[in-house]
């Protein structure tokens, strides 16, 4: 263990007085959390010395931007408690920092990957001499030039022998001719002389293309086991660094065990067997959360509470903010902390809680074939994985002879707002051809955080789910799907701006990310726990629809103002 990695040197106590601060009942839920006020002291004191501290250097990017070497970074706070009832907290951050996973006043890693005298960067840099031989040998003049044969001669092949089959369609076409014309002219001793000689001739066709195509099938077959041998070493090498990689990545997984309250030690690979995805994702374990956890309990320290921010430029894919609070990802650190806080009273999880009374389901408009509602914020559309309560299953208790899917389409949890509702199949079918075809207009109301320059415009922004922390969302130009939104200022006042979304596609937290990223309109909506700040709701608000009635065809025009 490094001499920083002491108790006496990562247990922090506070700057400031805290005798007026109550401890919280429960622990902090990971995943969906206001910080709690010993929280915000912890990680403006860790701020502070991140400001002033000169034992280390990192590029965060606070004030400035060079792509390529600003680097932001989540840090976490862990409030604790002694044995003997002295609170401080704990520091960690997620992955590396300043090139190394070791820096004082921080908690150790589960695993230090960087050690250079262990066993992983040993193996690494085995396989990286692996990759550099590949490299090498696929990079050879010889191995080139010998393609480049290959391909040539293949090329070459196949135009001769396409030709000279072209030629013998030909000459057949004409010894059809012939014996047809000589048919009608020559007596039958001399018709018989030229069908032998037709007949001879097409041998010599036939045999001259079978000549052809032996010696063509001889020269590309040296030239495919001159091209082989190189072929065998590079498959060779990529078979031994598939094989070094895999069980790199298994003695790997052997060195990541967490601890729990209780001393119970379980592996990163049981873990995730639990899980839909079954094998561990890059990096599970590297995040700030597990690391103060396990240093909490190797030293008998009572969890508190605890919070995540991001400190410096945000990576250019995801959102994040400087200094705003973050839950844990769920994708890597839910499986792991789901064992590390196991018998730790814990708060609520808000999505688990209904936050709609039945007649907060209001009926904007209705006949017998639709309905359009209007959806309170943090509620959901349709039932999910830990909850069943959503708009779907009350319209299906109050049509319990409705037809169809009923919900025509759906809103973000966190969105308020028109919900379109069919009554039966025709009506749903009919609705869903609309949408498809885009000719049912939405517009959505938002409050951003910030004010903007531009009065209108477009943005286009690619999307795809962040495979490590569903729901949220990335832009990606490799993988994303293509995702548009219209908008249009109505207001700008008190440092906020008020704006019209009328999204042009519809992919999962469209409005939301392309109102916060730097390259749509840099501005989170109000409230945004995702991409911006948390508040009392999320101020985005579905409030117009048109469309034609499914059975009369006639236009349909709902509106409702928004709460906020």
């Amino acid at each position: 263990m490094y001499l920083y990695h002491t108790i006496e040197n990562c247990f922090t106590y506070f700057a400031e007085n805290i005798d007026h601060i109550h401890l919280p009942q429960k622990f902090t839920y990971p995943f969906y959390y206001e910080p709690h006020p010993l929280c915000v002291l912890a990680a403006n004191q860790l701020q502070r010395h991140l400001l002033s501290q000169t034992a280390w250097q990192h590029d965060f990017g606070i004030d400035h931007y060079v792509e390529g070497t600003n680097i932001g970074k989540m840090f976490g706070v862990l409030v604790v408690q002694k044995q003997n009832g002295e609170l401080g907290f704990l520091s960690a951050f997620s992955g590396k920092l300043g090139e190394t996973n070791h820096l004082p006043g921080f908690v150790p890693p589960i695993y230090d990957l960087l050690n250079k005298d262990g066993f992983f960067k040993i193996e690494e840099d085995l396989i990286s001499n692996i990759n550099r031989q590949i490299e090498t040998l696929e990079n050879e003049t010889a191995y080139f030039l010998c393609m480049k044969r290959c391909a040539e001669d293949n090329s070459r092949s196949e135009k001769e022998l396409k030709a000279y089959r072209q030629f013998m369609k030909a000459a057949k076409d004409q010894r059809k001719l012939r014996r047809n014309k000589a048919l009608q002219e020559l007596a039958q001793a001399d018709f018989d002389t030229l069908t032998e000689e037709l007949k001879q001739e097409s041998l010599k066709h036939q045999y001259d293309y079978k000549v052809l195509r032996k010696q063509w099938d001889y020269k590309l077959d040296i030239n495919q086991k001159e091209l082989n041998c190189f072929v065998q070493k590079i498959e060779a090498l990529k078979q031994e660094r598939k094989t070094r990689s895999a069980a790199l990545q298994q003695k790997l997984f052997d060195k990541y065990q967490f601890l729990n309250k209780d001393g119970e030690l379980m592996g990163v690979s049981e873990i995730f067997a639990h899980t839909a995805e079954k094998i561990p994702p890059a990096g599970a374990g590297e995040c700030a959360a597990p690391k103060l956890f396990q240093f909490a309990f190797m030293h008998k320290l009572k969890p508190i509470a605890m919070a995540e921010f991001w400190w410096g430029q945000s990576p250019k894919s995801e959102i994040r903010r400087h200094k705003n609070f973050y839950p844990s990802c769920r994708g890597k650190c839910q499986p792991i902390l789901g064992h590390m806080l196991a018998g730790i009273p814990m708060d609520e999880n808000p999505i688990q809680t209904p936050t709609a009374e039945d007649d907060e389901l209001k009926i904007i408009f209705e006949d017998e074939d639709i309905v359009v509602i209007n959806k309170p914020a943090e509620f959901l559309s349709v039932p999910g994985k830990e909850t069943e309560d959503s708009v779907y299953l009350r319209m299906k208790q109050k049509y319990p002879n409705a037809t169809g899917p009923l919900l025509v389409h759906r809103l973000d949890m966190s969105t308020s707002g028109l919900l379109l509702i069919a009554k039966n199949k025709d009506a749903h079918k009919n609705l869903q051809r609309q949408f498809l075809h885009r000719t049912i207009q939405k517009r959505y109301v938002a409050l951003l955080d910030g004010i903007i320059a531009e009065d209108e415009g477009i943005i286009d922004l690619p999307l795809r789910v962040d495979l490590d922390d569903r729901p949220r969302q990335l832009v990606c130009y490799e993988h994303g799907k293509a995702a548009k939104t219209k908008f249009k200022v109505i207001a700008r006042q008190n440092g906020r701006t008020k704006v019209h979304f009328y999204p042009i596609t519809g992919r999962t937290h469209q409005l939301r990310v392309h109102a916060a990223h730097p390259q749509g309109l840099n501005c989170p909506i109000v409230g945004d726990d995702l991409y911006g700040v948390k508040s009392t709701r999320l101020h985005l608000h579905a409030e117009f629809l048109e469309f034609k009635h499914p059975q009369t065809g006639k236009p349909i025009k709902v509106s409702v103002e928004a709460e906020f």
